[in-house]
């Protein structure tokens, strides 16, 4: 026989509802806490107020911290064909202190909201912006971002309501991780100055299995090439991503240092001279000079046939140099920037010098 509830008691399932939502209410506001102490995307992050670790696998959540932070006088943007630039060669070659904010796959608009964020905060001695295909797209201004998610939100001048905004799974696991981190027992995934080496170790390179992915992206490339309705982009065609970079510069301050890098990718995805391609690419780098130009950067052009980007040895895949690569990159901008003179191997050409 089931007893009734004595008189003014409430319900089992009453008083089971309201522990359940307590104790909900308990856990999130711990989790809240917990985040917002761990702080995992360096809300807090300012001049005079350290970063914390970077953690997060996606870099769009990570570097606006170190954009913010005003602990970098110098930066460089763009895609994976810009990371492996190290922030140390950097210094030595130009002096100052570099972050490396090179993001994977990350789109012009992506890249300037970046670099925007950056100027923000800072009066850097140095800008270095590498520009790969992207930049020349007609659609770059619809194609904004990728499947990466983007958290707009960090790129604000300041991130409002930002301890809620980032109370999630992925916050709370990157939070955790900074905690072990702290505690000494994982190491961050980039350094504090977003530099990593992406690439497999130099002992594992396999030139002939290089050289199969050059040629099969090539082969790739030729078929989309190809197709009945494949129609490239003629060279008067819009660049409206040039705009953003056209607005970057002018956004620097008189006294930074400006250096515009286009990219060294294998000499089989460049855009062949006598081709809509080529001339696409063409017509992309002779506006881009006229930007640096008048902007006062320096434009140093990688992407060309060269000893470089002729050798298959030199890469990875038709995108990705070898890290001693990166190395002969560094002094070649050294030497553009000094004599504003084309490499005398044939290695770049200087488009545009503010000398």
């Amino acid at each position: 026989m089931t007893r009734a509830n004595p008189a003014g008691s409430p319900p089992e399932w009453r008083r089971f509802a309201l522990l359940f939502l307590a104790a909900a209410a308990l856990a999130g506001a711990a989790c809240i806490g917990f985040v917002a102490a761990l702080d995992p995307y360096g809300l807090r992050a300012g001049p005079g107020r350290a970063q914390g670790p970077l953690m997060d696998g996606n870099q769009r959540f990570m570097y606006p911290q170190v954009a913010r932070s005003g602990a970098y006088d110098a930066a460089v943007f763009g895609t994976s064909t810009a990371r492996l630039l190290d922030p140390a060669e950097l210094g030595n070659a130009f002096g100052g202190r570099f972050a490396n904010l090179s993001m994977n796959a990350a789109t012009p608009f992506e890249q300037s909201e970046l670099a925007r964020l950056y100027l923000r905060y800072n009066r850097p001695r140095m800008l270095i912006l590498g520009l790969d295909s992207t930049w020349c797209e007609p659609d770059a201004d619809r194609r904004r971002l990728t499947f990466r998610a983007f958290p707009a939100w960090l790129y604000a001048p300041e991130a409002g309501f930002g301890a809620l905004r980032q109370v999630n799974w992925q916050s709370l696991g990157t939070a955790f991780e900074g905690l072990l981190f702290r505690l000494g027992l994982v190491r961050a995934r980039l350094a504090a100055n977003g530099y990593a080496v992406f690439t497999p170790p130099e002992a594992s390179y396999d030139a002939g299995r290089a050289a199969e992915h050059i040629r099969s992206t090539r082969a790739a490339q030729e078929a989309a090439e190809a197709e009945p309705g494949h129609r490239p982009a003629p060279p008067e065609a819009p660049m409206p991503a040039l705009d953003w970079l056209d607005a970057l510069l002018a956004q620097a301050p008189p006294e930074t240092r400006k250096l515009v890098l286009f990219t060294p990718v294998h000499v089989s995805v460049q855009g062949a001279p006598g081709t809509p391609a080529g001339a696409r690419e063409s017509a992309c780098k002779e506006r881009v000079a006229r930007i640096g130009a008048t902007r006062g950067a320096t434009v140093v052009d990688f992407r060309i046939p060269s000893p470089i980007t002729a050798q298959d040895t030199n890469y990875w895949d038709p995108l990705h140099y070898r890290l001693p690569v990166a190395g002969r990159i560094v002094a070649g901008l050294k030497a553009a920037q000094e004599s504003g003179r084309d490499d005398p191997e044939g290695a770049f050409r200087v488009l545009a010098h503010p000398h």
